[in-house]
């Protein structure tokens, strides 16, 4: 390897581990010391609300969030698993996978869903999610409730929001 193989090598390693410096992300969804990346991925998909009667307040309406459906890609493109839910699953194209519990969510930018930190549940099957303790969304792109009236005229209706963000796969140490 040349010096100039060495230095482009460098720089991808180093752009790699600071893209998800826990720095840069709010308190709220920073994976707890002790933990380190086991996979990045991106989930381009889309999200189901349903437009039904508002809890505890009788007679208004809202959109609801009724589940994901999401392809979950590597880096390079390359589709390794699914994203599902709910509950909130995330599978392997191995076969394994897990859900997992909302700890905390922290807002992002104005159109996009929040970034979320979830506690992952043990792995169901061996493979690319055994191990992963924690699963955090970031670089989030729209997937927010429809801003389509949602009324008791239309209660019931279905809406289809498309989305994508990274979902970044935490291990022990």
């Amino acid at each position: 390897m040349n010096i100039t193989q060495l230095i482009c090598l460098t720089g991808l390693l180093t752009a790699s581990a600071s893209t998800f410096a826990q720095s840069s992300y709010p308190d709220a969804i920073k994976v707890p010391d002790g933990h380190k990346i086991a996979m990045e991925t991106t989930g381009v998909g889309e999200i189901t609300y349903e437009c039904r009667d508002k809890a505890n307040t009788p007679g208004q309406t809202e959109w609801t969030f009724v589940g994901p459906k999401a392809v979950l890609n590597d880096r390079s493109g390359k589709q390794v698993g699914t994203y599902f839910g709910p509950p909130a699953t995330w599978q392997a194209k191995d076969g394994s996978k897990v859900t997992g519990t909302q700890l905390a969510v922290a807002p992002s930018t104005p159109g996009n869903l929040p970034y979320q930190l979830v506690k992952a549940n043990p792995a169901e099957g061996k493979g690319a999610m055994t191990g992963v303790s924690y699963i955090q969304r970031v670089a989030l792109k729209g997937g927010v409730a429809p801003g389509s009236e949602c009324t008791a005229a239309n209660k019931g209706k279905q809406e289809v929001v498309k989305y994508q963000a990274d979902y970044i796969f935490w291990a022990a140490n």
